[in-house]
């Protein structure tokens, strides 16, 4: 039996070509084409549209992908997202993962990863890049219980939410300039560099549940 998936992209074209590519790949049926997220919720009022993967672009008019992924979270847990989009930087990324995508793919991805992302997905419950495998792999080696002290992890689970560093520091009744020093240690120890990284560092230790 093959997996459903939907596409959510403003861009029909785009929107076509995608599906059309992963209704090639062999354990994959494309049920619909979507251009926002309002239109992907109306559809999934009748329970035989819902798929079990949305494939999702973020920059959309009405309801966009960040906005979708948080009601899909809170209204279809079973729905797995993966988002295929062309931002890059890093506060999207988070804000996207944080909503709930089960991973964050470019557009410019190759075929063979697009349909590699889609089996981890839905047989492993999440894909990241190569890069950010290499840092969830490398963290594995590393003994979380006597490498990182107890304000660390307090601060990992903050810089897990959409709190900036200033108002983490107000959180942990700390300085601005103690909570740069805690997330400079954890780079250092986990082999991190940048929020994303801990943040999947965070997800892959249960840490932090997007």
């Amino acid at each position: 039996m093959n997996y459903s998936v939907v596409v959510v992209d403003d861009h029909f074209l785009l929107s076509q070509a995608i599906g059309g590519l992963v209704q090639e790949f062999e354990n994959f049926d494309v049920l619909y084409l979507c251009k926002n997220g309002q239109e992907l919720l109306d559809k999934f009022e009748n329970p035989q549209n819902i798929p079990d993967l949305v494939l999702m672009d973020i920059k959309m008019p009405i309801l966009n992908g960040i906005e979708t992924a948080e009601k899909l979270k809170t209204n279809y847990p079973n729905v797995k997202v993966l988002a295929l989009s062309i931002e890059e930087d890093e506060y999207t990324i988070l804000k996207m993962l944080r909503a709930g995508a089960r991973g964050y793919l470019m557009k410019d991805t190759k075929k063979d990863i697009l349909e590699k992302a889609l089996l981890e997905v839905m047989r492993s419950g999440q894909y990241y890049t190569n890069t950010v495998s290499k840092i969830l792999m490398d963290s594995i080696e590393k003994n979380i219980d006597t490498e990182i002290k107890d304000k660390e992890l307090e601060f990992i689970k903050l810089a897990c939410t959409d709190m900036s560093y200033k108002e983490i520091a107000e959180t942990m009744f700390c300085s601005y300039k103690t909570v740069e020093g805690y997330r400079d240690s954890l780079y250092k120890k986990l082999g991190l560099k940048n929020r994303i990284g801990l943040m999947l560092f965070a997800i892959h230790h249960n840490l932090f549940t997007p």
